[in-house]
């Protein structure tokens, strides 16, 4: 089986634990307003590899990835399951740590052919880094231009797998940095147990000269850069609603 990929990263620093081996896949059904990678969209884009051959460029380092491992991202790696699963399967015969960072876009609980498929990608995963763009339907929508009620269910079935996972949630300036709804985030994800961190990202423009490449529209022109020094102050917002659902209020 071959997969579509977009890219290769050798030594990846911010996509889980330890140094990492990052694969990012082809394709991507969201539309982030704030993308910075807007050239894996495309479903049919990128070069065709099969397992065999990134396993093979990951044992060219693999002294670098003793405490890290690999992880695959995107685009939206979940429209490629059976890929990964193969990947993994690889992987995890070698004890190499498996992470998978996710929008969860794809998932759709009544989709009983589809979970089935992930439920077996599941048995090769250590840890889902999950991308949360916004916890307010309409606002998701108006962000991404995609439904955000998949993503939600998402969650849930990774507790229910007992999938340790990473919340990820990026800040935007006026779009996603309300007190209002990043406690009620917090409060969402405040209800499972296998959450274990949270990176509050803060927005940046580094995406945009791609847009002026790519002949495409930045939707965010003007929108300026996540002051850093206000990211605590904005995670604690989250971590208020994370506490109070977890006692109970």
């Amino acid at each position: 089986m071959k997969g579509r990929v977009h890219s290769l990263e050798s030594f990846g620093t911010v996509d889980g634990p330890g140094v990492r081996f990052v694969v990012f896949l082809q394709g991507c059904p969201m539309r982030c307003a704030y993308c910075h990678n807007p050239d894996t969209w495309e479903l049919n884009g990128g070069i065709e590899m099969d397992a065999a051959e990134i396993m093979n460029q990951y044992e060219r380092n693999r002294g670098f990835y003793r405490e890290g491992g690999i992880t695959v991202t995107g685009g939206e790696p979940l429209l490629q399951v059976e890929f990964i699963t193969e990947l993994f399967k690889l992987a995890k015969e070698k004890d190499i740590h498996t992470c998978i960072d996710t929008s969860g876009i794809t998932y759709r609980k009544n989709n009983l052919e589809y979970t089935k498929k992930l439920d077996l990608l599941m048995e090769y995963t250590d840890l889902i880094m999950l991308d949360i763009k916004h916890i307010d339907p309409v606002k998701h929508k108006e962000l991404t231009e995609q439904p955000n009620d998949g993503i939600l269910e998402f969650a849930s079935y990774l507790e229910q797998k007992q999938i340790p996972t990473w919340i990820r949630h990026v800040v935007v300036p006026g779009l996603t940095d309300d007190p209002t709804y990043l406690y009620q985030l917090g409060y969402f994800i405040g209800q499972f147990k296998n959450v274990k961190a949270l990176d509050v990202l803060p927005y940046h423009t580094m995406g945009i000269n791609k847009y002026e490449q790519l002949g495409m529209t930045y939707k965010l022109e003007g929108v300026k850069d996540m002051n850093k020094s206000d990211i605590p102050g904005l995670k604690q917002h989250i971590l208020d609603g994370i506490k109070d659902r977890r006692n109970g209020k």
